[in-house]
């Protein structure tokens, strides 16, 4: 396999399916806190637009993204700067930060999934989206889709695939 994964497919303790990232960047708390919460910031390298008030039942509405409608999903829990999950597609998304000291912050994302089958099509997903990200934390312009059917996810689908890790959902864009 040529594609280098970085994720992690796993079972949380309640049962549930879930995809993990982990990264850490040569940057503070509170900035790798803006990456994951501001939207402009967001917009950069996460698949949707994502406008958020930053509160327990807080409404987040995501928009922009050409392959699926907009939506909206709730807040589940906030602890600024560390910790940020909320409801998307379905899905339960959680962002984990955590100072390594302090000019660096390790940053993990889980991906709570709503079904396994998701987990090798999101999987690939998020490594072209963390891409974007690691490029923008390193200050450079992410090139090219980090989203959507253009994107070149489909090296790290396969990968993923022949790692074993559940396949089979619907790929938006892709699929009717």
């Amino acid at each position: 396999m040529s594609a280098d994964l970085t994720g992690t497919y796993l079972t949380l303790d309640d049962g549930r399916p879930a995809v993990s990232f982990s990264r850490t960047y040569g940057h503070p708390l509170d900035r790798v806190w803006r990456f994951v919460t501001d939207a402009d910031e967001l917009a950069q390298w996460f698949p949707s637009r994502a406008e958020i008030e930053l509160r327990p039942g807080g409404t987040i509405t995501f928009s922009g993204d050409p392959n699926m409608p907009e939506s909206t999903g709730r807040v589940i829990a906030v602890d600024p700067p560390r910790h940020l999950s909320f409801e998307w597609g379905g899905d339960e998304l959680r962002f984990d930060l955590e100072e390594v000291d302090d000019k660096r912050t390790r940053f993990t994302l889980t991906n709570v999934l709503g079904a396994a089958d998701t987990a090798a099509r999101n999987g690939a997903g998020w490594e072209v989206c963390l891409a974007a990200l690691d490029a923008k934390a390193r200050g450079e312009r992410p090139e090219g889709p980090h989203a959507g059917a253009g994107a070149p996810w489909k090296e790290f689908y396969e990968g993923y695939v022949e790692a074993g890790v559940p396949s089979g959902a619907p790929v938006p864009g892709l699929d009717a």
